[in-house]
């Protein structure tokens, strides 16, 4: 690639950051602008409803780099600023403030957005999001105060919030429209455990049930349900998903259906123009589908590919999705892609808090989640990829390794 190149980035995330940081390292030495919309450089988001929020570490330990990072390798790194506007004609970016950036590549890594509730009493204030490290801050602020706190959701981050509210010795309430938390993505006997989780920590957990308005004079004091109950509290946080940004994708007319539509390169139908992390919805050589993954690891694998896409490289991401959590003293992992399942299969017990469960479409497993048992991902990932035909009995087995279950040339876990 020439050095006189022009790569842009918009999106100071961890997808981009990392992007940026591949384009160097695979001996680019043309211009790389990085973009971002917030004031604080790229930072990753777990610990924000984690240690982060807790103040078990500070804020330097968010950061994707050491703040001369980017100095020291030529990134022009350009705080505080939005792009409005994408020509993938003429090549050129738009930025809010009236600045236009020819590029000879873009890379779009913007994210997604925390879904809204529109409901009366929805816009008071302690009625809070959690998504940026400035919402992190500032719902931290309301834990050092203590009191009662209502969680609207029983995902990943209306889970981890709750838990962390909780160890810093706060009432907490969670308010789920399921029967069991993370009901969609685990299923009612997994989710079940994450409930009772929950329950032996203290929380109340009023499931099947929704919120119908947020009350109070100036801040919200109560929450209303759809079933007439009353909550008092003093905050509260809402954690209903995301939504991927696509508004400058749309615009510049790209392909949009839940995400910006991408290759398995990474590339739009745009010559040029990629796109990276929670906003591609990208076409997955393993599963032999478009699937958009709204977590860590993703951001963090799909910016290298992107940039090495952007210099020509032939590379392509097939990594299986994998994601995270800690709550409480549990941890877990997770590795697969399951939008349907016939059955779970434990492998240990789960009222122990020690297990691994297998979800089996058929006779092979199409997800698995080891939790609180350690070093056992890789085989997981390894008989996903390998689709061959489980005995359920063995897989339920402790005494058979996992790595006798899966045949000598299934080749890569990631």
């Amino acid at each position: 690639m020439s050095s006189d190149q022009t790569f842009v980035i918009v999106g100071a995330s961890l997808a981009g950051a990392k992007a940026a940081e591949t384009l160097r390292e695979e001996g680019f030495d043309g211009r790389v602008v990085l973009i971002g919309a917030e004031d604080e450089r790229p930072y990753e988001r777990p610990p924000l409803s984690k240690d982060y929020l807790r103040g078990e570490v500070d804020r330097e330990k968010v950061y994707v780099h050491p703040e001369d990072f980017y100095a020291e390798h030529d990134i022009e790194l350009r705080l505080g600023r939005t792009a409005v506007s994408v020509n993938s004609v003429s090549n050129e970016l738009a930025l809010d403030d009236g600045e236009r950036l020819r590029y000879d590549r873009l890379l779009l890594t913007i994210g997604a957005e925390p879904r809204r509730l529109s409901i009366p009493g929805g816009e008071l204030d302690g009625v809070l999001y959690l998504r940026s490290v400035a919402d992190c801050d500032a719902l931290r602020n309301r834990l050092d105060r203590g009191g009662a706190l209502v969680v609207i959701g029983a995902g990943w981050i209306g889970a981890e919030v709750a838990a962390s509210a909780r160890q810093r010795g706060l009432e907490v309430t969670v308010i789920e429209p399921m029967t069991v938390p993370l009901e969609r993505v685990l299923g009612r006997e997994v989710g079940a455990v994450y409930r009772d989780i929950h329950l032996d920590h203290g929380v109340q957990m009023l499931l099947g049930t929704g919120v119908e308005a947020f009350e109070g004079a100036n801040a919200v004091e109560r929450v209303r349900t759809i079933d007439g109950r009353e909550l008092d509290c003093d905050f509260v946080v809402v954690g209903v998903g995301v939504q991927p940004r696509t508004g400058l994708a749309a615009q510049a007319g790209l392909a949009v259906d839940n995400g910006i539509l991408v290759d398995e390169h990474l590339q739009t139908a745009a010559p040029g123009v990629f796109v990276a992390g929670d906003a591609a919805n990208a076409q997955h050589p393993f599963y032999g589908e478009r699937i958009r993954v709204e977590h860590w690891a993703n951001a963090l694998h799909q910016g290298p590919v992107a940039a090495r896409a952007m210099l020509g490289e032939p590379d392509v991401y097939d990594r299986l999705p994998y994601f995270f959590s800690d709550q409480y003293d549990i941890g877990m992992e997770y590795a697969g892609f399951a939008r349907s399942w016939d059955r779970v299969v434990f492998r240990g017990e789960p009222a122990t808090r020690e297990f691994i469960a297998f979800w089996l479409l058929g006779e092979r497993v199409v997800a698995g989640m080891n939790v609180n048992v350690w070093d056992v991902i890789d085989p997981i990932q390894r008989l996903i990829r390998a689709r061959v035909a489980v005995d359920d009995r063995r897989l339920a087995d402790p005494d058979v390794q996992l790595e006798e279950l899966v045949p000598a040339d299934a080749g890569s876990a990631a």
